[in-house]
């Protein structure tokens, strides 16, 4: 699975009500050792929201604690050129999507589930991601 910026940014400015599936994921994840991937562009997506909310400190610690439970997804040239061919209104879902592809995730885990509506890899919920990881 890749996980989509704001679910990241959920957990990390403790949005509400967002916040609690978000960590509840994160536990799952951690508890299954399932494989979560995150795009490369998502850590200074998620570093600039947080930095303007907390402070670049702590956005920093945010993002220095990330490799301990989740992976960059690997992506090249080939990869943006596979982006910009997507019939998506949204060029940074866009992106996530063949990040997503790169890395052979099986679901886009984002709160955002229609902006991925033309997207070849399905959107999940969350709480949909939570179902489908085995306690």
């Amino acid at each position: 699975m890749l996980i989509d910026a704001n679910v990241l940014i959920d957990l990390a400015l403790n949005r509400q009500p967002h916040a609690a599936q978000a960590r509840s994921l994160f536990d799952r994840i951690d508890q299954t050792r399932e494989r979560a991937f995150i795009a490369w562009h998502t850590i200074s997506n998620v570093y600039y929201v947080v930095s303007g909310r907390r402070g670049a400190r702590a956005a920093h610690e945010f993002i220095a604690d990330l490799p301990s439970f989740l992976e960059v997804a690997r992506t090249g040239t080939a990869d943006m050129r596979y982006a910009v061919s997507l019939p998506m209104a949204d060029f940074e879902d866009a992106l996530q999507v063949a990040a997503a592809n790169a890395c052979g995730a099986r679901s886009i885990v984002t709160r955002n589930v229609r902006d991925f509506a033309r997207s070849p890899i399905p959107a999940v919920t969350p709480a949909e991601a939570l179902t489908q990881l085995t306690p």
